[in-house]
C-alpha cells in the first residue's frame, strides 16, 4: 500500500477505537453484490422516452420526465425499485468485514438490505430507519443504526428517486438532514461506492461547510484513480485526469479527503488492514491446568496474573474461556489493573466466556464447545496458549484437546498464535508446531519475532522475563 493509504488505514482506525467511525454507502458499494447502478435500473425508462440513458448525466430528472410523461404516475419506476433490489443477494466482502468491526452508524442512499443483513448475519441488532418516524424510536439493544435516507425497497412509493422527491426532501425529510448534520459534525465519515452527484448530500455538506469554515470535520473518501480505457485517446484521458483533480478539490472543499486505489479490489484490502489492527488489540489466553509442572502452582497463578495484569495495562483487551485453573488468574489481572487505573471494567478490557459443564440441552455438549470456542476467538488478532493438561475421570493427567482445537481455530482464522512453550504439556506442543512452520518472511518484524518466539520455548526462560518477552512480542505484532 501506499503511503495515503496507510495513513488512512492509520486514522480510521483511531477513530472506530474512539468509537466515532462512521459508513456512507453509496449505489457503487452494492453494486459488487450483483444490483444494478442507476443507468441499468432507468435504461428501461429512457428507452420508453427514445432517449439514449448513456448521454444522459442527470438521471434523477431523466426519472422525473418518465413521471411527467405518465401524468404524475411513477408507478412503473416503483416497480422497477422493487424487481432490481428484492433479489437477496449475499452482501460482499466489504460489507462482512465492516460488520464484524464496531461500527454503530452507517448511512446510505441504497434502497436494497445488504448492510443489514450483513449485520444480522455477525449476531448483530440493526435499528433501521427509513421514514422521519421512525427517527423518534429505538429499537433495544441495537449495535448499529442504519440510516437509509432515500427509502427502502419494501417501500417504493415513499422512495426518493425523481426530481420532485429531491426538491421537496428538505421540507418532508428534514429530520434526517438535521441527523445526518449532526453527525458529520461529530463522527469522521468513510464514504464508499459515491459519485457525489446526490443533490441531498451536496446540500447537507455545504451547509456543514458553511456553518464550521475551518474547523469543520476530517471525512474520507476512496475512490478508483483514473486510467487510460482500451481505444481512448491520450487527450481524452488527459482531459478526465483534469476533471478528476479538479473534483477532489471540490470534496476538499466540503471536507471530504480522497484516498485513490488503482482497482476496487484495493478498498477490500484496506478494510482487512483495519480489521486487522482492531483485532490485534484483542487478546485470547487459552489454557488449562490442573498439573502446574514444570513450575509449582503459586508460581503459575501469579504468572497468569502478572501477565494478564500487563497486558490490561498495555490498553489490550482480554478474552478467555476461564480455564481450569488459569481463569480466576485472568480476572484478577485485569480487575486489579482497571482498578488501580480508575477504570470502569467491561468489554473493553475483559470478555469471559465460561463454558457449559453439563449435558442439559438438545445438542452434544461438545458441539456446543466447539461453536463457543469459534465466536470467542472471531474476535481476536492473537491467541496466547498456556499449559493445557487435564484430569480425566480415570485420576490421570493428559493433554487437553480443548486447547488443541482452539489452536486449530486459531490458525484457521489467521490469527497470530504465541505459545508459552515453558509452560510445558500442550503448550509445549503448539509451541513446537509453532517454531517449525513460522515464516519471518512474512512479517516486518519477523527475525525479531522468530527470536522472541524462540525464547517462549528455550528451558533457561523463568516465567518473569515470559512476560516481557510476550508483551515485546505484543507490540512488534
Amino acid at each position: 500500500m501506499n503511503r495515503e493509504q496507510l495513513r488512512l488505514i492509520e486514522e480510521l482506525s483511531r477513530e472506530m477505537a474512539e468509537g466515532n467511525l462512521s459508513i456512507f454507502a453509496g449505489a457503487g458499494f452494492s453494486r459488487a453484490a450483483g444490483f444494478v447502478d442507476w443507468k441499468t435500473l432507468l435504461r428501461p425508462i429512457a428507452d420508453e422516452l427514445g432517449l439514449d440513458v448513456e448521454k444522459e448525466w442527470d438521471l434523477v430528472t431523466l426519472a422525473q420526465y418518465h413521471t411527467n410523461a405518465n401524468a404524475a404516475n411513477r408507478a412503473k419506476l416503483n416497480q422497477l425499485l422493487v424487481t432490481e433490489f428484492s433479489a437477496k443477494l449475499a452482501p460482499t466482502e466489504n460489507h462482512r468485514i465492516l460488520a464484524r468491526l464496531p461500527i454503530q452508524t452507517y448511512w446510505t442512499t441504497n434502497y436494497d438490505r445488504l448492510i443489514e443483513r450483513a449485520l444480522d448475519d455477525n449476531n448483530k441488532i440493526a435499528d433501521v430507519k427509513y421514514t422521519k418516524e421512525q427517527l423518534a424510536t429505538t429499537r433495544p439493544k441495537r449495535d448499529a443504526i442504519v440510516y437509509k435516507m432515500h427509502g427502502d425497497v419494501d417501500h417504493p412509493a415513499e422512495a426518493v428517486l425523481i426530481r420532485d422527491d429531491y426538491e421537496r426532501y428538505h421540507v418532508k425529510m428534514q429530520p434526517y438532514i438535521t441527523a445526518l448534520s449532526g453527525d458529520l459534525i461529530s463522527k469522521t465519515f468513510l464514504f464508499l461506492g459515491f459519485s457525489f452527484t446526490d443533490p441531498n448530500l451536496e446540500y447537507i455538506l455545504s451547509r456543514v461547510r458553511i456553518q464550521f469554515a475551518q474547523n469543520q470535520r476530517q471525512h474520507y473518501c476512496i475512490l478508483r484513480k483514473a486510467s487510460q480505457e482500451k481505444g481512448e485517446s491520450q487527450a481524452d484521458f488527459e482531459y478526465r485526469q483534469r476533471k478528476e483533480e479538479l473534483f477532489c478539490g471540490e470534496l476538499l472543499r466540503v471536507g471530504i479527503k480522497v484516498v485513490y486505489v488503482d482497482q476496487f479490489s484495493e478498498i477490500t484490502d484496506i478494510l482487512k488492514a483495519i480489521e486487522h489492527r482492531h483485532k490485534k488489540k484483542t487478546i485470547f489466553i487459552s489454557g488449562a491446568a490442573h498439573d502446574y509442572s514444570p513450575w509449582s502452582e503459586a508460581e503459575s497463578e501469579n504468572f497468569v496474573y502478572e501477565l494478564s495484569k500487563a497486558i490490561s495495562r498495555d490498553q489490550y483487551r482480554v478474552i478467555s474461556g476461564f480455564g481450569l485453573g488459569i481463569g480466576s488468574a485472568v480476572i484478577t489481572g485485569v480487575l486489579e489493573e482497571t482498578i488501580m487505573t480508575g477504570g470502569r471494567l467491561d468489554n473493553d478490557q475483559l470478555i469471559l466466556r465460561p463454558f457449559p459443564q453439563s449435558q442439559t440441552g438438545v445438542r452434544p455438549l461438545h458441539e456446543l464447545w466447539t461453536e463457543y470456542r469459534r465466536n470467542m476467538l472471531a474476535h481476536a488478532g492473537i491467541a496466547i496458549f498456556l499449559f493445557g493438561n487435564k484430569l480425566t475421570t480415570q485420576g490421570r493427567t493428559e493433554l487437553s484437546g480443548g486447547i488443541q482445537e482452539e489452536f486449530e481455530i486459531a490458525v484457521e482464522n489467521g490469527i497470530f498464535v504465541v505459545p508459552v512453550g515453558i509452560t510445558g504439556w500442550k503448550a509445549e506442543q503448539i509451541w513446537h508446531d509453532v517454531m517449525r512452520s513460522f515464516d519471518e518472511t512474512k512479517y516486518p518484524h519477523g527475525a525479531k519475532i522468530k527470536q522472541f518466539l524462540q525464547e517462549l520455548g528455550d528451558k533457561t526462560t523463568t516465567l518473569q522475563r515470559a512476560i516481557e518477552v510476550i508483551l515485546n512480542l505484543l507490540r512488534l505484532i
